[in-house]
């Protein structure tokens, strides 16, 4: 999450925690794929038994973006977690990643836009469902989601997403939407 000067002050969301079964699979993942590093790890005693943590981040700034903890069940009828989403720098970043996902044969890759983004999305080996994202220079109303394919040159792939876009309910450039947020909070 890029941090910004004219969002409300007083917090702002830092970073997440989540139960993983297996603590070596989900961190292999995290640090090689996503390419964190763990900055520390240890364990716990809580009311519910010993917890291991392991923390990391992107960010040498940041100690933790991301805690792995032990304790979740090995079989779970539903994954509580809609998703964990991460913002690309670039968009040549988000297809080397797509890349390494297919490469990785992760499941359920989908690359698509929402027309204020273009996204992929896929699952982390416990099925956590993962979305890797840049945001696009324009608003449209969501939810709203289409296929696109990273195949195409960047500037080709840029073009179809603004076209489709601007046939779109609530098409505006993406700063007139966040003035009207600001409004909207209080903090215009």
């Amino acid at each position: 999450m890029t941090p910004s000067n004219t969002g409300r002050t007083g917090l702002s969301l830092s970073h997440m925690g989540f139960y993983v079964n297996d603590m070596v699979r989900v961190e292999d993942f995290y640090t090689r794929v996503l390419e964190f590093t763990v900055t520390d790890r240890g364990s716990l005693d809580t009311p519910h038994g010993k917890v291991s943590l392991v923390f990391l981040s992107r960010d040498p700034a940041i100690h933790h973006q991301i805690v792995l903890a032990s304790g979740r069940p090995k079989d779970l009828s539903f994954n509580p977690i809609n998703q964990i989403s991460l913002e690309a720098d670039s968009l040549a970043t988000l297809k080397r990643f797509h890349q390494r996902f297919v490469e990785e044969e992760m499941k359920e890759i989908l690359p698509v836009t929402h027309g204020n983004a273009i996204s992929f999305y896929a699952r982390d080996p416990e099925g956590n469902r993962l979305e890797i994202f840049i945001d696009t220079p324009w608003y449209v109303d969501q939810p709203m989601r289409v296929p696109v394919d990273f195949a195409m040159p960047d500037e080709e792939l840029m073009a179809s997403v603004e076209r489709h876009a601007r046939g779109l309910p609530g098409f505006r450039p993406r700063a007139e939407w966040v003035a009207e947020m600001a409004k909207r909070m209080g903090i215009a």
